[in-house]
Parts: C-alpha cells; structure tokens; sequence
C-alpha cells in the first residue's frame, strides 16, 4: 500500500493508530508443542489443534476468535501438563514402591 503523506503528516498518524489497533499474537505454540511430550496425548493434541487453529484465524484478521482459541490452547496446554506430570509423578511412585531392594 502506496500512500502520499499529507503536509501536515495526517497519513502517518492514521498509520500509526492502525497498527496500534491490532493486537499482538498470542497462540501459545511453544507450550502446546511442549506438551505433546507428556503421556496425556488426547489432550495435548487437542491443544496443539486450537493453537494453530489460533495462528490461522490471525492471520484472517479475525481477532476475537484468535484470542478465543488462543484461551483454550493455553487452557488445555496447562491441564495437558498437570495430568503428564501426575502420571509421571505416579508411575515413579508405583516403581519404586513396587521394587523395593
């Protein structure tokens, strides 16, 4: 987009209030992408679906439905987390009472 700047710089700041509109991305991609590590994989799958899903509307300019998806991938990202960790945390607890020298 090509625009001549008026004399008194009208054009720049009707620039610079649009870009100041849009808000910034948030999709949580680096923690669903973590997640897929932990054994709760329906979850965490799930999360990694409403995250790209996120980056996808986004890029549609479709900014409440980003931020809404965003919630979720980061909502479930979080519980994904939990329950691999509690399964983790139980499988070790099991293991070692179970194998006792």
């Amino acid at each position: 987009m090509n625009t001549r700047p008026s004399l008194d710089g009208s054009a720049g700041v009707l620039k610079n209030r649009e870009a100041q509109q849009i808000p910034p991305l948030r999709n949580y991609l680096c923690l669903t992408m973590f997640t897929c590590f932990c054994p709760a994989w329906p979850i965490n799958i799930v999360a990694l679906v409403f995250s790209v899903l996120a980056q996808k509307s986004y890029d549609e300019e479709d900014y409440d439905g980003s931020k809404r998806l965003a919630q979720k991938a980061l909502h479930l990202g979080i519980a994904s987390f939990i329950i691999g960790l509690v399964s983790i945390t139980a499988y070790t607890v099991v293991h070692f009472a179970t194998h006792v020298v």
